[in-house]
C-alpha cells in the first residue's frame, strides 16, 4: 500500500485529502507543519507528498528544498495563490506538479496518480550514451563528465538521456513534456524550461551543450 504524506495546517484540508484518497486505496499520514513533515519523510518513507506552501513555520518552499537534498519522492504543491512566481519556484526547487486552492479533491486524485504512473515508469533504459566526455547510462542511472559523477534529480536524468539518445534532433517542448513526464502531465511547458536551465548549469565543463531552436524546443549538440 503506498503511503501518502499531507502537510497543511489547514485540519479540514488534511481531512478531505484523507477521506479521498484512501477510497483509492492509499494509505494517508496528515501532519500540520513543515518540521513535523520533516520528521514524518524518515520514519514512513512516503511514496508521494501533498505540500502546501503556506504553513505556520517554514514554508512549503523550504520544506521542499530540504527534502530535495534528501530524496526524489514525488512532490504535489498546494498553492492558494494563482501567481505564476509560485508554480515556477515549486517546479525549481524540485517539485513534480502544483495545485491551486480551492481544488476539487477528484482532481487531487487524479494528480497523485498520474504523478505516481510517471514514477514508476520513468526513463526506458537503453545502451550507454557517450557525447564527448559526458557519459550517460540509462541503465544504471547514472550520468558523469570526465568520470566525475553528475547529481541529478529523476527528471533531470531523464531528459538529460532523451535529448542525448535523439543527439541533433530538435525536440519540441511539447515533445520532451510527453517523452519525460509522461501524456498525463497537468504542467505546462515551462517545467521543460526551467529542467533545461538546471541541466546547462550541470553539465558546464562537458563537451555536450543543449541548444534553444527558437520557437520550437532544444537539441543537444
Amino acid at each position: 500500500m503506498k503511503t501518502i504524506l499531507v502537510v497543511d495546517d489547514e485540519p479540514n484540508i488534511v481531512e478531505l485529502a484523507k477521506l479521498y484518497l484512501q477510497q483509492e486505496g492509499y494509505r494517508v499520514e496528515g501532519v500540520g507543519n513543515g518540521n513535523d513533515a520533516l520528521s514524518k519523510l524518515s520514519s514512513i518513507k512516503p511514496s508521494l507528498i501533498v505540500l502546501d506552501l503556506m504553513l505556520p513555520d517554514i514554508d512549503g518552499f523550504e520544506v521542499c528544498r530540504e527534502i530535495r537534498k534528501k530524496s526524489d519522492v514525488p512532490i504535489l504543491m498546494l498553492t492558494a495563490r494563482k501567481e505564476d512566481v509560485d508554480k515556477i519556484v515549486g517546479l525549481e526547487l524540485g517539485a513534480d506538479d502544483y495545485l491551486t486552492k480551492p481544488f476539487n479533491p477528484r482532481e487531487l486524485v487524479a494528480r497523485v496518480k498520474a504523478i505516481l504512473r510517471r514514477s514508476k515508469a520513468g526513463f526506458k533504459p537503453g545502451e550507454a550514451i557517450e557525447v564527448g566526455n559526458l557519459r550517460i547510462d540509462p541503465a544504471r542511472r547514472e550520468a558523469a563528465i570526465d568520470r566525475q559523477p553528475l547529481k541529478l534529480r529523476t527528471k533531470e536524468f531523464d531528459l538529460l538521456a532523451t535529448l542525448a539518445q535523439n543527439q541533433g534532433v530538435v525536440l519540441t517542448r511539447e515533445q520532451l513534456l510527453e517523452m519525460v513526464w509522461g501524456t498525463d502531465f497537468y504542467g505546462e511547458t515551462r517545467t521543460v524550461d526551467i529542467h533545461i536551465n538546471h541541466l546547462r548549469d550541470k553539465i558546464t565543463g562537458s563537451d555536450a551543450s543543449i541548444e534553444t531552436v527558437r520557437g520550437i524546443g532544444y537539441k543537444m549538440i
